[in-house]
C-alpha cells in the first residue's frame, strides 16, 4: 500500500458498500485507512486497520475489507482534529477491532 493513492476508493465490507476512503487518510499512518461512511449510518469518519484489507482492486478502485457493515458502523468515530496522534483513541480502536499494534 505505501505510495499508492487510495483516496476516493470505495470501501466494501464483507456484506456490502460502506463508504469511500477520505482525504484525511493522508493524516494517518499506513496501518489504517480513513473511510467516510455513507448516509446509511449518518456519514461519519472511521479508521479501519490495514490488516483487515482483503484486497485492493486498482481497476475498479475498490478496497475489500474483512469486516461487516455493522462492525464498521459500531466502531469509534474518528475526528482528525481530536484523534490524530492520540494513543488513547488508537488503544480504544485496537481493542474494538481486537488488534494489538504495540
Amino acid at each position: 500500500m505505501p505510495g499508492t493513492r487510495l483516496i476516493g476508493f470505495r470501501v466494501e465490507a464483507s456484506d456490502g458498500y460502506i463508504g469511500k476512503v477520505d482525504e484525511h487518510a493522508e493524516d494517518v499512518d499506513a496501518s489504517y485507512i480513513v473511510a467516510k461512511t455513507g448516509a446509511w449510518i449518518f456519514a461519519k469518519h472511521v479508521l479501519i486497520p490495514a490488516g483487515v484489507i482483503v484486497r485492493i482492486d486498482m481497476d475498479d478502485e475498490k478496497i475489500h475489507v474483512n469486516l461487516t457493515k455493522d462492525q464498521i458502523k459500531d466502531s469509534p468515530e474518528y475526528d482528525k482534529e481530536k484523534h490524530r496522534g492520540d494513543a488513547v483513541f488508537r488503544g480504544r480502536l485496537d481493542q474494538y477491532y481486537g488488534h494489538d499494534h504495540s
